[in-house]
């Protein structure tokens, strides 16, 4: 391998294209090498600002020797088939969250990853911008007393019919696409095993995924409340809030942050309101270092991957709790109303 990683991205998705490989290419650790596209047109305007090849199919770029690592933004249902054929083939990987719809595929594939001496990483970007390590630092510093209470929310506006996240044999859906972000911000913020007290979905009508849902969970121990919610059919909001016993902290633009955004933090307690206001910085780039970085280690933190399985759990755990929901409503609705007992 070169000392600069040739990267190679399976299709030529939106967030290829708008995101990660402008942010390939201004890293000094990556070359854009090529791109596989089954439409031929598309792959050729991808490729194009960067000089990388443009190959017909995914099978061909695994297999290519000028690639080092396989950037893998395809729909969430082809995620652990392609992870596992670029693990296989020799390639670094990073796959675009969630890794996989299944705990037990994703502890597989990153098991290969180890067995191979690969790097495996889920690109959830917004966990490498500095704004929730000062949150954390707040916190435990006492700036709000004991938490008592977590909130946190993603939803955005409606995609065009026919976009791969209203696709259900494709993974689209609600909880995959912008669930996964306040599930990951409550453990980011409140630690390990977490658990789900229940969960709701709902699906638009017209649509076959669900569109929007609702999650609380509960952390061990101490039994701090948390509330999720998150849409692909509502307007954008993108925050959370930290309640405590004598404070609370709120951040908006939580999760997708310009480059050139200003993150404000806010914090209320006993003394009034007060906004500390923070250093931008570019998510998308701290990420395309941090999968730099492994690789030139070797391997991913273990913190990452036992996060990301972690994720991946909860994930399952709040659609079970939401089909259970569902199901129970059903039943109350179809059962035969009660015979009234006569009077005496």
């Amino acid at each position: 391998m070169t000392d600069v990683l040739r990267v190679g991205v399976l299709g030529s998705a939106e967030i290829a294209r708008r995101r990660m490989l402008p942010a390939f290419a201004r890293s000094a650790a990556f070359e854009v090498a090529a791109i596989a596209s089954r439409d031929p047109d598309r792959g050729a305007a991808a490729a194009a600002p960067y000089g990388a090849r443009v190959l017909p199919d995914y099978a061909r770029l695994i297999e290519d020797g000028d690639v080092d690592a396989v950037y893998v933004p395809l729909p969430l249902a082809l995620h652990a088939e392609w992870v596992e054929e670029a693990l296989r083939a020799g390639k670094h990987v990073l796959a675009e969250k969630p890794l996989s719809t299944s705990p037990e595929a994703g502890a597989d594939l990153f098991a290969l990853a180890r067995r191979r001496g690969l790097v495996l990483m889920e690109n959830v970007m917004f966990v490498h911008h500095g704004q929730h390590a000062r949150v954390r630092r707040l916190v435990a510093e006492g700036a709000i007393g004991e938490p008592r209470l977590f909130q946190a929310t993603f939803t955005v506006p409606r995609r065009p019919a026919g976009d791969i996240r209203y696709r259900p044999d494709l993974g689209g859906g609600a909880l995959w696409d912008t669930g996964v972000y306040p599930v990951r911000a409550a453990q980011l913020l409140l630690g390990t095993g977490l658990t789900v007290v229940g969960a709701v979905t709902t699906a638009a009508a017209a649509f076959d995924v669900d569109t929007s849902g609702a999650a609380l969970l509960r952390r061990p121990g101490d039994g701090v409340g948390v509330q999720l919610s998150y849409g692909l059919d509502h307007a954008y909001r993108s925050s959370y809030e930290i309640g405590g016993s004598s404070g609370r902290l709120t951040l908006d633009m939580a999760f997708t942050p310009p480059a050139d955004h200003v993150p404000v933090l806010r914090l209320d307690d006993s003394s009034g309101s007060r906004e500390l206001r923070l250093e931008p910085e570019d998510q998308v780039a701290n990420t395309v270092e941090a999968f730099a970085e492994a690789v030139r280690r070797g391997a991913v933190d273990s913190e990452h991957e036992r996060a990301t399985l972690e994720q991946a759990r909860l994930l399952r755990d709040i659609l079970d709790s939401a089909a259970a929901a569902s199901a129970s409503a059903a039943a109350r609705a179809s059962a035969p109303a009660p015979t009234p007992v006569p009077s005496d």
